[in-house]
């Protein structure tokens, strides 16, 4: 049995084979691709070679495609770069989009955390000026995708510019830029089995984007900074990997179904949205998620209580709370996240790991105190 089932693929999926290959090889050949030297020539002809492969990933061009350090800032160039100062988000959004527009208008979701088409299509019509509206693909907390389609209809009778956060959607779902409708798509590598620290930022030919550094003419003039070149040969090993979506469907649904045979009580968040198949967000009722995160860990399983980005801090999910989640349930809440080389011993694992903290835990104080607090 390996020495642990890995479980935490939306915070970062193992490196694939096919992406380290093509680091290693790109490492070896050195070189900077701004360079008209034979190194450069070639450092140059692996960038334009991922550069293929990741445009492919989503259908665009690869003069649409600006390799970035990652999902983040992706994000905030995409929000920086449209140059409207009116910006409408989701509730739900990563805090790379929330927290890069702290002035920006939030939109509601619905309990199963879908945006409110009926508030989005109020908001653009409140205000004659152009705005900016930003929507993730799908959830990194609860898998639920959101109705991209619908958005960009109702932004495009405004005028406005729809961003695309489609970090947890990339590998999962089929994602086509043209087929989205959206102007901007950000895209992150680890998530998909690529290296950590390299994204990229997909605009559609012929919106407004203006570069929020200065440097040399990297990226065409767009995103300034010495190309990361064996990030981005990984990136585009992985992207040529992924296929058209992850096949673990089959073991999500067979987890889910044990977990609640277990724990009846249990909750699945966004359960009756449509969601990527690969992640369950659930709650086992009266035992904090640290606790369970802690707990899985040292029976060798690795989950997460929320992003990854804000591990450590001892917080309610703002999805969550967005979603109206009551406060009890929302902090025993857990994410499980499926991915690439996920198998089904694995899934036996932790099924057998919860179920031995939940029998543990209703023979302890902690349940029956937890009981008593959500009667409270």
């Amino acid at each position: 049995m390996p020495a642990f089932a890995y479980l935490d693929h939306n915070a970062t999926s193992p490196l694939r084979p096919a992406a380290f290959d093509a680091m290693v090889e790109a490492l070896r050949a050195g070189g900077n691709p701004s360079s008209v030297h034979g190194a450069g020539r070639r450092a140059r002809a692996i960038v334009d070679k991922a550069r293929r492969e990741v445009a492919s990933l989503v259908g665009a061009r690869t003069t649409e495609t600006i390799f970035t350090s990652g999902g983040t800032e992706a994000n905030n160039l995409a929000l920086a770069g449209a140059g409207r100062r009116r910006v409408l988000v989701s509730a739900i959004e990563h805090d790379s989009v929330r927290r890069a527009v702290p002035h920006a208008e939030v939109l509601p979701v619905d309990s199963e955390g879908i945006l409110d088409l009926a508030a989005l299509e109020r908001a653009l019509a409140a205000s004659a000026e152009p705005a900016l509206v930003s929507v993730m693909l799908a959830n990194n907390e609860t898998g639920v995708l959101q109705p991209v389609a619908e958005v960009v209809r109702l932004a495009r009778t405004s005028g406005a510019l729809i961003h695309c956060d489609g970090v947890q959607g990339a590998g999962k779902v089929r994602v086509d830029l043209q087929g989205l409708g959206v102007d901007y798509l950000s895209l992150s590598a680890h998530k998909i089995g690529g290296p950590t620290g390299v994204g990229a930022l997909v605009v559609r030919s012929g919106v407004p984007y203006s570069p929020d550094r200065r440097g040399g003419g990297q990226e065409s003039n767009r995103r300034a900074g010495t190309e990361n070149v064996s990030g981005i040969a990984g990136f585009g090993a992985a992207a040529t990997e992924v296929g058209v979506g992850l096949d673990v469907g089959v073991l999500r649904d067979r987890l889910e179904l044990s977990l609640a045979q277990i724990a009846p009580e249990a909750k699945v968040f966004g359960v009756r949205a449509p969601r990527v198949c690969n992640t369950t967000c659930i709650s086992m009722p009266a035992v904090l998620a640290e606790t369970q995160v802690m707990a899985l860990d040292l029976a060798g399983v690795c989950v997460s209580s929320g992003a990854a980005c804000s591990s450590g801090k001892v917080q309610r999910s703002s999805v969550l709370e967005a979603m109206g989640v009551p406060v009890a349930e929302a902090s025993c809440a857990i994410r499980i996240s499926l991915g690439w080389n996920t198998n089904d011993t694995d899934i036996e694992r932790l099924i057998t790991a919860w179920q031995n903290l939940y029998i543990r835990v209703r023979k302890s104080d902690i349940f029956r105190t937890g009981s008593r607090a959500r009667a409270a």
